[in-house]
């Protein structure tokens, strides 16, 4: 497509953010509401403390998954390299900023959470109660949970008292590498 396309470079960078980022988001929703994927995703959900580590906490599974389902993006789309290149820094900066212990002040964060998914809102995605476990997917862009109706502005315990992680594990030991090793199978 962009091949045919023949855009300038900065167009076409910021068209695969905006695409990819969307191809990204339903990965993510996918991952939720198909069960073989979710037995794999929930070893990100399992973990009891969120941090910047939880989001790169992801079973090796998901991540060869991931890893094949940008490829064939990347074939039906033909972006250029560099397009890619900048999109992956961005898919491996994000997590880190969004899985953060840190709360933005509440004016920041509502106007920034408007396009950008900030830590305050990706936080309610790990909560136990599933509604809220099932909302706000975006990793990046925050427009796709607005435009697609799966935003939710704040947990319902809170973010003081919610308790993140999964039910099934609060009792167990996520923290350890067998643990999330063998959940999948569990």
């Amino acid at each position: 497509l962009f091949n045919v396309l023949n855009l300038p470079l900065w167009v076409e960078i910021v068209l695969v953010v905006i695409l990819f980022d969307l191809a990204i988001w339903a990965q993510h929703v996918a991952s939720h509401h198909i069960p073989l994927l979710w037995s794999i995703h929930k070893v990100h959900h399992a973990d009891q403390d969120l941090d910047a580590a939880s989001g790169i906490r992801f079973h090796p599974f998901e991540f060869v998954f991931s890893i094949v389902y940008k490829l064939l993006l990347v074939a039906l789309l033909g972006p250029a390299a560099f397009a890619v290149l900048i999109f992956e820094l961005i898919l491996s900066v994000s997590p880190l900023f969004n899985h953060a212990n840190l709360k933005l002040p509440l004016s920041v964060d509502r106007v920034v959470r408007r396009v950008f998914v900030t830590p305050d809102m990706h936080r309610v995605h790990h909560s136990e109660i599933m509604t809220e476990t099932n909302a706000n997917y975006g990793f990046f862009l925050s427009t796709w949970d607005y435009i697609f109706g799966t935003y939710k502005a704040q947990p319902s315990d809170g973010h003081d008292h919610m308790t993140i992680g999964l039910d099934d594990t609060q009792d167990k030991h996520p923290e350890r590498l067998s643990s999330s090793l063998l959940l999948p199978f569990k």
